[in-house]
């Protein structure tokens, strides 16, 4: 009946606390959310699921301890506890571990923000080392295993080329800093958007319709890349324009600046700071041209600001009495019989297109 009682009174007193170390956790996780860094949150939580855990265990084990156990019963309770404590400190410290390696990462420019390879990688390194510990600690060699999952990775990697290059080029191109999670890419194969995630496999990009374009991380590597993020995210874009030939240019480019000065402080996403500037580049066929340079925020900004731009260029041209021509063309078509000359072996294309009167027409440009 002793032994009993006093079992009872270890297991009752290992889930009292579980329970106060459980509410102390979470009064300590209400003081880490006011903090700035992450990482107290992430080890709070942690501490949350292992600690009460421990506090259960070692009531279990005050329990075995106080009943009239046989040796063998004992070292298999003993046992069965420690596999368990080791499988919950094993996945707390994937979840401390990962969760630390996510808030580095989302705490410094220049890394890969959101990208889950590094997250996943982590978490199997640690779950494969817990694993083992637990065979070591099961009486199991691990030294067999380790030799036939040597010679076994051999066969999986020559199985696995395309997985693994894809997981090799996602490694790469985190590790370059050559693409971030945030970063606007365009491919010379013409997808471009906002870079998602980049995971074991792919890269997922969002485009500006808010579609999900998914690219193996092999291609990705493979293919030439514009990143309109860096080295700085702002962008400069180029405004092409045109004037007529009797215009005055300095009342142009004087006007032209203003509206430009206009845009760049009212318009979101525009550089107030940046330097615009206005140059005049063409005698076209029916205008003078000029190139109009502004600053951007962002790459999706600049559509924004074009359309202000434009839109209020075109207005202000107006009350100044400024003209913006529209290139116009005459097609003359000379009247006569058609004729089709026969073709001979080795006639010559042009000579034919000469006898066609169609061809014969002349193209006259006016301004």
């Amino acid at each position: 009946m002793d032994h009993a009682v006093r079992a009872g009174i270890a297991l009752v007193a290992g889930l009292a606390g579980a329970f106060l170390l459980r509410l102390l956790l979470r009064w300590l996780a209400g003081h880490a959310g006011r903090t700035r860094w992450g990482g107290d949150d992430v080890m709070v939580d942690a501490l949350r699921t292992v600690v009460p855990w421990l506090a259960v265990a070692g009531g279990v084990s005050g329990a075995a301890a106080a009943l009239p156990l046989t040796r063998t019963v004992q070292h298999n309770v003993n046992q069965v506890l420690t596999v368990v404590l080791i499988f919950v400190a094993t996945l707390t410290a994937a979840r401390v571990v990962t969760g630390l390696v996510r808030t580095v990462t989302t705490s410094r420019s220049g890394v890969a923000g959101s990208a889950t390879i590094f997250v996943n990688i982590t978490r199997i390194l640690v779950l494969a080392i817990g694993f083992l510990v637990v065979l070591q600690t099961l009486g199991i060699s691990i030294a067999p295993m380790l030799t036939a999952l040597g010679v076994g990775g051999l066969a999986v990697a020559l199985a696995l080329q395309d997985t693994l290059a894809n997981l090799f080029a996602g490694i790469h191109i985190l590790a370059s800093k050559t693409v971030q999670p945030g970063d606007y890419i365009q491919l010379s194969s013409g997808e471009e958007g906002y870079v998602e995630d980049i995971n074991w496999r792919q890269t997922t990009v969002r485009e500006l319709s808010n579609n999900l374009v998914v690219i193996p991380n092999g291609q990705l590597a493979k293919s030439n890349m514009t990143n309109f993020m860096r080295p700085e995210q702002q962008l400069t874009i180029l405004v092409q324009a045109g004037v007529a030939y009797d215009s005055d240019l300095e009342q142009v480019e004087r006007v032209t600046m203003e509206v430009v000065a206009e845009v760049m402080t009212e318009t979101t996403g525009a550089v107030p700071d940046h330097e615009p500037a206005v140059r005049f580049h063409t005698f076209g066929d029916s205008r003078i041209g000029f190139t109009v340079i502004l600053g951007v925020g962002e790459f999706s900004d600049q559509y924004r600001i074009k359309h202000e731009f434009i839109k209020r260029l075109h207005r202000r041209y107006r009350e100044e009495g400024i003209r913006i021509p529209a290139p116009a063309r005459t097609v003359a078509l000379q009247q006569g019989a058609v004729v089709i000359p026969q073709q001979r072996p080795g006639g010559d294309t042009a000579e034919r297109s000469a006898h066609d009167p169609f061809r014969a027409g002349a193209d006259q440009e006016i301004s």
